[in-house]
């Protein structure tokens, strides 16, 4: 009996060591596939955008840089996914101070493009980059590493909700001195989701959510181009060929594509009708071509990412890994959200590119990195139990 009782113990054991590894190394499928489906779109939309912009080219320039930039961000997003969560814990303070730095350079030293400094160039070439989007993933791993150690408490004291507010307090600063009114007001609203998340009370958001709906209206009143987008989300009809053009544009390119669309590559309105196509409004492209189904497709892709993050994160066996989850979703989601609703003249412009599929390298590239650190969250709960008792008893307490 006693020989049988061990060898039971040890296939147990063993079952038990394989269900780990299984867990540890399982990728969420739903979080995969829809990935896939927003970069294969990415993909086709960057080449039918693009070519108009290059006659007498085989193969657009602007569609080379799109593939070279996911090239560098699916390699960014594998080793990414291989990064223990411990890991980001440990360097997250520091990207954060770098990308304020940076945010500093870019305010001193930026190139102005379109009336905002935004840019930041490498000296003695020509490679410029936004710093906004790793900066946005790098202040929202901050937050959460500094709220994350809570003990076991349900609720996010004030102290902790204060220094996370405060530590994203100099990237909205910097964003609305470029100006870039749209990524500040994202970035504060991330940053109050996640603290949400974290367990803050609503009742203590009352107050500062007033002083910052007071904050945006003056921001509005004393900055002319952001009265100007505001008027222009009311009646974009009223200056159809200034000032409204765009987004009246945006209408017509979804008007023309009705439910299945006019074709892959013969839409009209990339054809200069429709300014920024390939970055901004590059939705409104794919309903032109693809017409309604093309734009549900893109849109469930989001909200099938949106669920398999949310699922992520609720299986998460830590503080850290539950809030980095949420962080690195709603970084994905939330500004395809903002910018669908843009571009359907739901919202004012925000310059908000749709992620995967608006061609900007520094974008793609960012948001490659942060689909392989949400994939490191699904594929390490394993080891995460060891990394969730030392956020929660961080003094080494039984």
């Amino acid at each position: 009996m006693g020989v049988r009782e061990a060898r039971k113990r040890g296939r147990t054991a063993a079952g038990a060591g394989r269900e780990g590894a299984i867990a540890s190394s399982h990728i969420d499928s739903g979080l995969m596939l829809s990935a896939l489906v927003l970069v294969g779109l990415g993909v086709v939309m960057s080449y039918s955008t693009t070519a108009p912009l290059s006659i007498n080219q085989t193969i657009p320039p602007l569609f080379v840089q799109h593939m070279t930039a996911l090239a560098i961000g699916l390699t960014a997003a594998t080793a990414a996914a291989f990064v223990p969560l411990v890991v980001w814990h440990r360097i997250a303070i520091p990207l954060w101070f770098l990308g304020v730095l940076i945010l500093l350079a870019t305010f001193l030293f930026g190139v102005e493009v379109n009336g905002a400094q935004r840019w930041l160039e490498i000296p003695g070439t020509e490679f410029r980059f936004q710093p906004v989007e790793p900066v946005k993933f790098a202040t929202l791993l901050a937050v959460a590493a500094i709220i994350a150690p809570q003990d076991g408490r349900a609720q996010l004291s004030r102290g902790r909700a204060l220094s996370g507010f405060g530590i994203a307090l100099p990237a909205i600063v910097f964003l609305l001195l470029q100006p870039d009114l749209g990524n500040a007001v994202l970035l504060a609203l991330l940053v109050t989701m996640l603290l949400i998340v974290a367990g803050i009370p609503l009742r203590t958001l009352v107050a500062p959510g007033i002083v910052t709906c007071c904050g945006i209206a003056a921001y509005i009143a004393v900055n002319p181009y952001a009265m100007r987008r505001v008027m222009t989300f009311i009646d974009p009809w009223k200056d159809a060929l200034g000032s409204g053009f765009q987004l009246v544009q945006s209408f017509i390119a979804f008007n023309q594509g009705g439910f299945f669309g006019v074709g892959l590559g013969n839409g009209r309105q990339k054809l200069f009708y429709l300014p920024e196509a390939h970055t901004d409004f590059i939705l409104s492209l794919v309903a032109e071509e693809l017409g309604l189904v093309g734009v549900l497709v893109v849109l469930g892709s989001f909200a099938a990412l949106l669920i398999s993050g949310t699922r992520i994160a609720r299986r998460a066996n830590s503080r850290f890994a539950l809030l980095m989850a949420f962080a690195t979703t709603y970084l994905l989601a939330v500004p395809a959200i903002v910018n669908a609703a843009v571009v359907m003249g739901l919202m004012p412009t925000k310059g908000l590119t749709l992620p995967f599929l608006s061609y900007g390298g520094t974008s793609l590239v960012v948001c490659c990195t942060i689909l392989g650190a949400l994939l490191g969250i699904s594929r390490q709960r394993g080891p995460e139990v060891i990394v969730s008792n030392r956020l929660r008893n961080p003094g080494g307490r039984p």
